[in-house]
């Protein structure tokens, strides 16, 4: 039997989620339900939050703009939060908008945009990339939701990091090298970080910075040069293959 419902949709809600429990639908929510899908009153599909695990739930009531939901049981439990922090420098909205539908697809934790001396977005919307998150882990069966954190400059970054955990980056003047090699230098199951600089590289000070962190590592990603967005993908791959949850 498959581990996911494929055939369902599927809902983020705020509310909290247990038997029986019945709460109403937001404007947005509701049209998409009556109006796109055109569900009746007692269709079912299914909900989460990122806390109570998935449930099965049903059209219960209410009016045709502000239907109620009814939570009918659990289908799958609140797996544990991973620990991958993703950050990177903000690119324009549709690269930005794929690279966070990525990351969420590919098991990061919190995402954290970071203002790099080269980095060309003016601004981060925050809102925009929130929605993104909701409609991939939506989309891809994924329970823990990812923090969405407010942009930080990148010496504040380096300023306040965590010792304790390790931070992975990907580094076009890295020397071309077995990546896989290079990420089994550091320890398996504990915090893991990957940034992911700008298109014109991080600058030499902000690479010396990254190298003088403890439990720091660097990452070539072969003799190609990748956008930022393909970056993100090549790269959380190895990290999750290698330390992360992709080795089961």
């Amino acid at each position: 039997m498959s581990r996911y419902d494929f055939s369902s949709h599927r809902l983020f809600v705020a509310a909290p989620l247990a038997p029986g429990a019945r709460f109403a639908l937001d404007r947005e929510q509701a049209n998409y339900l009556v109006n796109v899908l055109r569900l009746a009153p007692g269709a079912g599909f299914l909900v989460f939050n990122g806390r109570d695990g998935e449930w099965g739930a049903r059209l219960s009531g209410g009016s045709r703009k502000a239907p109620e939901v009814e939570v009918v049981e659990a289908t799958r439990p609140q797996p544990a939060p991973g620990d991958l922090w993703y950050l990177f420098a903000p690119l324009k909205a549709a690269r930005l908008d794929y690279m966070v539908q990525k990351a969420v697809e590919m098991g990061a934790s919190r995402l954290v945009p970071v203002i790099t001396r080269r980095t060309n977005a003016a601004r981060v919307n925050l809102e925009r990339m929130r929605a993104n998150v909701i409609e991939a882990a939506e989309q891809c069966g994924i329970l823990a939701v990812p923090e969405v954190a407010g942009d930080i400059p990148f010496d504040r970054l380096i300023a306040g990091w965590p010792g304790e955990r390790c931070m992975i980056f990907a580094d076009e003047d890295a020397e071309i090298a077995d990546p896989v090699a290079a990420l089994r230098t550091l320890p398996a199951g504990g915090p893991l970080a990957l940034i992911i600089g700008p298109e014109g590289g991080f600058d030499p000070a902000e690479r010396a910075a990254l190298l003088a962190l403890p439990n720091a590592v660097r990452l070539s990603l072969g003799p190609r040069i990748l956008r930022a967005d393909t970056a993100a993908v090549a790269a959380l791959a190895l990290v999750q293959a290698v330390l992360g949850d992709g080795r089961g």
